[in-house]
């Protein structure tokens, strides 16, 4: 179990009703909004946050910004994370081959190099100490407007805080996640580890 119980999501009506943005990112609404409305005003404050990070401005798609979340959670460990991304990263129609090879996106013919200077991007800035530098500036400069180079670093700092939420929360994944999680991340060894709802 999660080291806060998530509450109904009848708990508060105003997260309620910002929370179904997650029915169209995930079909449900995920345990970590759940637990976070023991503080109404820290859930809704991410939703909105949340909902303007995912928000499309420029040509930084839907897909891509949830496959920058993989990334990110990928190298800081959150299993719970990495499940969601790559499921709304699925629903938000990237493509099979990417799904399927999300792990090789440095070599995998499925990405293009304006994609993998995105991706690059989100683990360099997702390490610690923080390993962004002049190499990775340069080749987001080739592909990508500061706009839109914003717009990844919004993601990819929505998912440190998540990141460091759900791990440090044990948050239960759901079935959903799970699913997603065991599809496209399962060969390379996925498991929901933490998040079981066992932990405490």
């Amino acid at each position: 179990m999660a080291l806060v119980t998530p509450l109904s999501p009848e708990h508060d009506l105003e997260t309620k009703e910002l929370a179904e943005f997650f029915n169209e990112t995930l079909g449900f609404c995920p345990n970590s909004v759940l637990t976070m409305q023991r503080r109404p005003a820290i859930s809704k404050a991410f939703i909105n946050l949340n909902k303007a990070v995912m928000a499309n401005e420029g040509r930084v798609t839907s897909a891509l910004k949830r496959m920058i979340a993989w990334v990110s959670s990928n190298s800081t460990g959150c299993r719970y994370c990495q499940a969601h991304a790559i499921r709304a990263a699925e629903r938000y129609g990237a493509e099979q081959e990417q799904l399927d090879n999300i792990w090789e996106y440095r070599t995998h013919p499925a990405f293009s190099e304006a994609e993998r200077a995105a991706l690059d991007f989100s683990l360099q800035a997702s390490m610690v100490p923080n390993a962004v530098d002049a190499e990775i500036k340069e080749r987001l400069y080739k592909y990508w407007d500061e706009g839109e180079i914003v717009e990844m670093l919004g993601v990819i700092s929505l998912f440190g805080y998540l990141n460091r939420w759900n791990d440090s929360m044990g948050t239960t994944m759901e079935e959903g996640a799970i699913e997603s999680g065991n599809q496209y991340l399962g060969k390379h060894g996925f498991e929901v580890g933490k998040h079981d709802g066992s932990r405490y």
